[in-house]
């Protein structure tokens, strides 16, 4: 095991036994990758679309250490969540449009000028990049002054997301609740069309930048609850090995399910409809563990 790939499994807090399944499943993508950067003069751009806890920043990790130490392609990977609208845009927007837009997931609660600002800072690589950053532990940005900044060209850019790559749903289809959180806080549908309206938008502009979408694709949307729970709790383990003391953004069980509740209309739809159209295809069980790969008919 190589240095890289220890320092890799610690930031991720996974056992050397990752290294197995990732090997065998994604070092494939990593020389397709590597050739599809040398046959073009600009960076590549990489989605992976996954629901929540799916595995989608520990793909785009690997694929980023991968990248760089076999191939010494200089990589940078941007996770959706960190251009969410801050805190008070989004109370805002909750005042002024439908109050379900202060809770942060939803296409029209990120600052999708942000991303296509950075995304092209980063193509262009003249210039000196910051890349935002979001703190889910206290629902808000972190200022500048704590975010990373990248200098120059870089090869690869690897851009993570539940939504990223998804499409809006048929108008028809958002006439009925997919839920209770709908049903009940949503009635006249104002919220659904809204993010529908946003998916169809300015999402799918900066989803066109995309050359090659990565789908991490979960058995059902029932799955989902649990894996965000695990995800919550690496968070609070990560919140307390670094002596932060600010949890305010921590959710207890029942508020994470009532948070993913939120994302289920276009996660559902998403499970159908992009799997016919993702360049790569991971199919997951309850344990997230791959049972299937399929490329892109062409």
């Amino acid at each position: 095991m190589s240095h890289a790939e220890q320092q890799f499994l610690q930031r991720n807090q996974l056992p050397d036994t990752y290294l197995n399944s990732a090997n065998q499943w994604f070092a494939p993508l990593v020389a397709e990758f590597t050739a599809a950067r040398a046959s073009q003069t600009k960076p590549i751009v990489i989605g992976i679309n996954g629901s929540q806890g799916s595995g989608k920043s520990t793909l785009a990790d690997y694929l980023c250490t991968m990248l760089n130490e076999q191939s010494g392609l200089k990589t940078v990977s941007l996770s959706l969540d960190d251009f969410y609208l801050t805190r008070a845009e989004r109370e805002t927007l909750a005042s002024d449009v439908h109050p379900l837009l202060k809770t942060r997931g939803v296409p029209g609660t990120h600052d999708i000028h942000l991303a296509l600002e950075t995304l092209s800072s980063l193509i262009s690589g003249s210039a000196q990049t910051l890349i935002p950053r979001f703190d889910k532990s206290t629902d808000d940005r972190h200022l500048e002054v704590d975010c990373d900044r990248v200098n120059g060209p870089v090869d690869v850019i690897i851009l993570e997301g539940w939504c990223v790559g998804c499409k809006p749903q048929p108008k028809e289809a958002l006439a009925e609740p997919a839920n209770d959180l709908e049903r009940e806080h949503d009635a006249e549908g104002v919220w659904r069309n809204y993010f529908n309206a946003a998916l169809a938008t300015d999402y799918q502009t900066l989803f066109d930048r995309i050359d090659l979408l990565i789908m991490l694709r979960a058995p059902s949307f029932g799955t989902v609850y649990k894996w965000r729970l695990e995800q919550e709790q690496k968070m609070i383990t990560r919140l307390a090995k670094g002596s932060q003391g600010n949890h305010a953004g921590v959710m207890s069980e029942a508020q994470i399910a009532a948070f993913i509740a939120h994302y289920q209309r276009i996660t559902k739809y998403s499970l159908e409809e992009m799997p016919a159209r993702a360049d790569h295809l991971f199919r997951l069980d309850s344990q997230r563990q791959i049972v299937k790969y399929s490329p892109l008919a062409i």
